[in-house]
């Protein structure tokens, strides 16, 4: 089937109604930047009901969007348990009797529950592993799309190549209104955010880089309340408490083990947030929170780092990006991430004006 054509039969599927499943097991960013793309298939099939399956996290995530019906959690690692176990999961959705299921990410094991899933009408993007079963197993395989567009863009242009017709972008996230008062009774609104942590050490910056950079904006701004958050993790936790132990200041509020919806409350009141590469990145960024962060460069980088006059960044040229083995695998930081200095990351932050008081109601 032409790629073109899958819209056209979709709906042929769907009727009046139907089922939609969309297959994306990403974790926090990838789950923001599918996002765009299901507002879309709400928008051009209004009255199907739309199911995702996708991890624990990104059916937290997926709460927060009333465009979603169903979040499948699907259980994964690291390590990821063995395909058989999901077994349980599978007969699930084979039960529902899906008509259309779509697949944005084209990775083996999607591919797989896609067929498995027992929908009638089967796309998939095309990733950069081939593989000769995948048209035999999909009914239509979209070509890949431009890299150098954000993620969340590339999703919808699958659609578009699929015979949808994109509009506005939009993730219109909605916290609830407990998240919403939980973090009304810890956080003042204006406050910055750091999240200090990552998936792994060598997307951090040095620690006492985040320490010396919350000295300084605290030096240079009196009223400036800072918000630190970071998961239940060990490690993380022990990170947190070193900040509040070296910095030693009120003003900065130390928050671990947040559910998704209190993270979401406490990036709505802050007028800033800053970061290395993690989810929380685009979290802030689907929810119009400005953000800085810090990058080493790696291949593929561009598509993920929001884009705007209120998003900026630093990236720091990485020696061993691409390596199977970095040489900083065994430091306790990419050295790389070092080379950022927090006195040049503070000359930066002038740009969003902290100093200013933000009109009441903000």
């Amino acid at each position: 089937m032409n790629p073109d054509q899958f819209y056209s039969m979709s709906q042929k599927e769907c009727q009046q109604a139907g089922k939609i499943l969309v297959i994306d097991l990403g974790f926090l960013g990838d789950s923001i930047h599918l996002i765009p793309a299901l507002w879309e298939l709400r928008r051009h099939h209004p009255r199907a009901a739309i199911h995702v399956l996708t991890s624990p996290l990104g059916a937290e995530v997926l709460q927060l969007v009333s465009c979603v019906d169903k979040a499948w959690a699907f259980p994964l690692g690291p390590p990821s348990p063995p395909f058989w176990k999901h077994w349980g999961i599978i007969k699930k959705l084979r039960r529902e009797h899906f008509d259309v299921a779509y697949n944005f990410s084209g990775a083996d094991r999607t591919i797989f529950l896609t067929a498995l899933s027992g929908a009638r009408l089967r796309m998939t993007h095309e990733a950069a592993r081939k593989h000769f079963w995948t048209p035999w197993l999909m009914h239509c395989v979209v070509p890949g799309q431009d890299r150098s567009l954000p993620v969340f863009e590339q999703r919808r242009q699958v659609l578009a190549a699929c015979g949808l017709t994109p509009g506005p972008v939009q993730f219109n996230l909605k916290v609830p209104p407990l998240a919403l008062d939980w973090a009304e009774e810890r956080v003042p609104t204006g406050s910055v955010h750091i999240s200090p942590n990552a998936s792994t050490h060598l997307k951090e910056w040095p620690l006492e880089h985040s320490i010396a950079l919350v000295k300084g904006l605290l030096a240079r701004n009196a009223s400036l309340t800072i918000v630190v958050t970071g998961s239940s993790r060990p490690r993380e936790q022990d990170r947190l408490r070193q900040i509040a132990a070296e910095v030693g200041d009120a003003r900065v509020r130390v928050l671990t083990d947040l559910s998704l919806a209190q993270l979401a409350g406490v990036l709505t009141r802050c007028r800033l947030h800053v970061g290395p590469d993690s989810g929380v990145i685009h979290l802030a960024y689907a929810l119009g929170v400005p953000t800085f962060s810090i990058f080493r460069d790696y291949a593929g980088l561009k598509e993920w780092m929001p884009r705007g006059e209120n998003h900026l960044h630093r990236i720091a040229a990485c020696r061993c990006a691409g390596l199977k083995e970095p040489t900083c695998r065994n430091a306790p930081h990419a050295r790389c991430l070092a080379d950022i200095k927090p006195e040049d990351v503070l000359q930066a932050l002038d740009h969003f004006q902290l100093s200013k008081r933000l009109p009441e109601g903000s």
